[in-house]
């Protein structure tokens, strides 16, 4: 992507394009699929949206030679340059859903025994990774660099947290939750995106990293005691508040990049 490219996007249209693409997703979302984890509607088929989006703009705005440049970003490992960041990405969420696991038990709460499937790990960290690559190609590849043209890394990281919030706030509720669990989960939502953002951006803007921890998202909310069925979204919010105000803390709002105290970046 070139800074040119960047500039000649506008937000607001990916975004529309998004949300238009969207809608036959949400009309018949509330269909269930029996093999889909998590009690998953046919709206989670959604996640090619952003991807298609992206490819649609990129084509008529930089030309359809920019498509292949776009695509190769899912594996652009190469961008990581410090390894230890692979921590976070990889095992930041998976600590967070056992803490979250572990404060239900310890409050009280009446549980399953913990049990990990640990043979399904591989088939759901495959099919997440391809659902994450075409939400990140859109979300974090295509619409967040002119959004951060203009804000400070925070702030478009939690104005994009907040679209892609309400973009998922039909097939929260076609999950068969409540109102107050979705409206919970969407927090969680854009807590998510903003640790997206550090990540991406202390990594060299590697749209793999993005996909990685958005891929462990989902395995570790799909693991939770029976399929995700006693996953509780307000326990996670806490813990993702917490991790969030720490990294706004540590590394500052305006760039998340620079650590405050440490040469971690």
């Amino acid at each position: 992507m070139n800074k040119d490219g960047a500039m000649k996007r506008s937000p607001i249209t990916f975004f529309v394009l998004v949300f238009v693409l969207s809608i036959p997703f949400w009309l018949f979302g509330s269909m269930q699929v029996k093999w889909l984890p998590m009690n998953l509607p046919l709206s989670a088929f959604m996640f090619c949206c952003p991807l298609l989006a992206a490819l649609i703009l990129t084509c008529r705005e930089e030309g359809a030679g920019c498509i292949k440049r776009l695509l190769k970003r899912v594996f652009d490992y190469k961008r990581v340059k410090h390894k230890l960041w692979y921590l976070p990405i990889l095992f930041l969420m998976p600590l967070i859903m056992w803490l979250s696991y572990w404060v239900m038990r310890v409050s009280g709460r009446t549980l399953p025994e913990a049990h990990i499937p640990f043979v399904s790990i591989p088939v759901l960290f495959v099919l997440f990774f391809v659902a994450a690559a075409c939400e990140e190609l859109g979300w974090m590849g295509y619409v967040f660099e002119p959004m951060l043209k203009r804000w400070s890394a925070l702030t478009a990281g939690a104005a994009l947290g907040i679209v892609w919030a309400v973009w998922h706030f039909i097939p929260f509720i076609q999950t068969s939750h409540g109102m107050i669990w979705a409206l919970w989960q969407c927090t969680a939502t854009v807590l998510l995106r903003i640790i997206i953002v550090w990540l991406y951006s202390n990594t060299g803007k590697s749209i793999l990293s993005a996909i990685l921890f958005h891929d462990l998202v989902n395995v570790s909310e799909t693991l939770f005691p029976n399929n995700g069925s006693h996953y509780d979204p307000f326990i996670t919010v806490v813990l993702l508040g917490i991790t969030t105000a720490i990294i706004i803390f540590q590394w500052g709002p305006e760039t998340l990049v620079r650590h405050r105290h440490a040469n971690f970046d």
